[in-house]
């Protein structure tokens, strides 16, 4: 049997979703949650169906299937099955004109669905919110981030390195850490909000394809194993003594997510300029980590380790060439892409218990990707890595 999310936990959440609902959105009346992550964070489990939120009643949780698993997993106090919206439209009562959705992951046809039986008028999106609301992690969530923090540092900074073998490829090599990262307790699986991302481990890369051409919004690179799946790695390219290798992924316990960089150099050093690159990054993190104290402001930190940077170091930073991003880290949990952003515009204060990943990166011609990430909370001397501090670029030779 699973371990339950425990009711005072969802309890709490829900009072500081209609709080936060109540404050930037005073008119609400009633919101409605259909994705798999937020219905998780608000229930316990995840089922297909909705969780209809009014603003002065008590939340219901409808589900389809399965309504005998949610009734195990879950300690959410009201569960009903349903065989279709009709039925949870039949005793919902009285609808507002207005109903607040995730409009980044709702399909337009599980809409059209939901609004033959639910015609609200004017749909907004909820989905700042729930994020704000996830952003601040509970005791409860911490512990679990730091048992998935000390899976994922003891695999890259323990094991890794015992598995790296001259002529192996980076499919292979990517199959062997997703099997070291389970066998010690990772979910399985990785978790992003952004639309289309597809991940199966993260990005890896041997040499130059750390920085291969990615749709994925981060400044590292992966070839893939194929153009129809640009995950896991290239069943060609075979590791050779000299290579970079470069291993950017994230690992779960019970939902919530750690994200980790680790870089080795294989068979022998990398050039003393390519050395010192990295080591200015992992220099960097430190920096942005001492700043991440409760009132500061994403951008405010930003912009300050901009602004601190040669002309010339900024040339491949956060990425190569153009395919370069334009934030140092962000926020991670239920998923790896969470609030907030350590970017320009992000300007509310952070506070006590954020969590953030940071990743101070630079691409090198004919080297690849190096630099560093790991995973902070917030705290008022600043911030505190539950991912290990290896400086990386581990020797293997």
């Amino acid at each position: 049997m699973h371990s339950r999310v425990p009711e005072p936990e969802l309890e709490s959440r829900m009072q500081r979703f209609r709080r936060m609902m109540s404050a930037e959105n005073p008119e609400w009346e009633m919101a409605a949650i259909f994705g798999r992550i937020n219905i998780y964070y608000f229930t316990g489990t995840i089922q297909d169906g909705v969780l209809l939120i009014p603003r002065d009643r008590d939340p219901v949780f409808w589900v389809r299937r399965s309504i005998e698993r949610a009734r195990v997993e879950s300690a959410f106090p009201d569960i009903r099955p349903m065989g279709s919206y009709r039925d949870a439209a039949e005793k919902t009562g009285p609808l507002p004109d207005r109903v607040y959705i995730e409009t980044e992951v709702v399909p337009v046809a599980v809409l059209g669905r939901f609004r033959k039986y639910f015609p609200f008028r004017e749909i907004c999106p909820l989905d700042r919110v729930a994020g704000k609301v996830r952003a601040v992690k509970s005791a409860y969530e911490l512990l679990l981030m730091e048992q998935s923090g000390e899976i994922i540092r003891h695999v890259q900074e323990d094991l890794v390195q015992d598995i790296l073998q001259e002529g192996m490829n980076e499919a292979v090599f990517g199959a062997k850490v997703y099997s070291l990262l389970v066998e010690e307790g990772h979910q399985g699986i990785v978790r992003f909000n952004s639309f289309n991302t597809e991940i199966v481990l993260g990005q890896l890369g041997f040499g130059t394809n750390s920085i291969y051409p990615t749709c994925f919004n981060g400044p590292g690179g992966i070839c893939g194993t194929s153009p129809a799946a640009p995950v896991l790695g290239s069943h060609n390219r075979k590791l050779k003594k000299g290579d970079l290798v470069f291993l950017d992924n994230a690992c779960g316990v019970d939902g919530y997510q750690t994200d980790k960089t680790m870089t080795y150099m294989f068979g022998a050093p990398l050039p003393e300029e390519a050395i010192a690159i990295h080591h200015q990054c992992v220099e960097i993190q430190d920096r942005i980590a001492a700043l991440m104290r409760p009132g500061t402001t994403p951008a405010q930190i930003y912009h300050q380790i901009m602004e601190s940077l040669s002309p010339e170091f900024l040339e491949n930073f956060m990425g190569f060439g153009e395919r370069r991003v334009n934030f140092l880290g962000h926020g991670v949990g239920l998923v790896v892409d969470e609030l907030p952003v350590i970017a320009p515009g992000f300007d509310e204060p952070l506070e006590e218990r954020m969590v953030l990943a940071l990743e101070p990166k630079k691409g090198i011609a004919g080297i690849g990707l190096v630099g560093t990430e790991n995973t902070f909370v917030v705290t008022p001397h600043g911030g505190r890595s539950i991912t290990g501090n290896n400086a990386g670029l581990i020797p293997v030779y």
